[in-house]
C-alpha cells in the first residue's frame, strides 16, 4: 500500500500535539511542586503555633485568642488561607503527623485536612495509603 504523505496542517496539528504535551507536563510538574512546598510550609506553621503554645498560657486561652489575633495579622501580611479554622488545621497537622519525613508529598493539603478527620491513627495511615496508590 502506498502511504499518503503528511499535509502541512496534519503536521502542524502532530506538532501542536507535541508541544501541548510538553506543557501539560511541566504543569503537572509545577502543580506537584506547589502542593509540596504547600504541605510542607503548613507542617512548618503548625510546628510554630505549637511551640509558641507550650511557652505560653493554657491552650484553651491560646485557642480562643491567640489564634485570632495571629489569624488578622497574617491576613493582613498574606491575604486569604490564615483563618482561625485553617490554623488550627496547621496545628492539627502537626499533632498528627509529629515527624516531618513521613509527611507525603505525593498527597495535597486538601488530602492532609481530609486525613485530619480520621482520630484513630492506624485508619488514617490506611486512608493515607489508599489515597496514594489512587493518584
Amino acid at each position: 500500500m502506498k502511504q499518503t504523505p503528511m499535509t502541512q496542517t496534519d503536521a502542524l496539528e502532530t506538532l501542536a500535539g507535541q508541544i501541548a504535551s510538553v506543557i501539560e507536563q511541566a504543569r503537572s510538574h509545577v502543580r506537584q511542586s506547589v502542593n509540596s512546598a504547600m504541605v510542607a510550609s503548613y507542617w512548618e506553621i503548625g510546628r510554630l503555633i505549637v511551640e509558641h503554645e507550650q511557652q505560653g498560657s493554657a491552650r484553651a486561652a491560646y485557642g480562643q485568642q491567640q489564634l485570632a489575633v495571629l489569624s488578622a495579622r497574617l491576613t493582613t501580611l498574606l491575604g486569604k488561607g490564615f483563618d482561625e479554622r485553617n490554623l488550627r488545621n496547621m496545628r492539627l497537622f502537626l499533632l498528627s503527623f509529629p515527624i516531618r519525613n513521613a509527611v507525603r508529598t505525593e498527597l495535597s493539603w486538601t488530602h492532609y485536612r481530609t486525613l485530619l478527620r480520621v482520630e484513630n491513627p492506624t485508619a488514617r495511615n490506611w486512608y493515607m495509603q489508599e489515597a496514594i496508590s489512587q493518584q
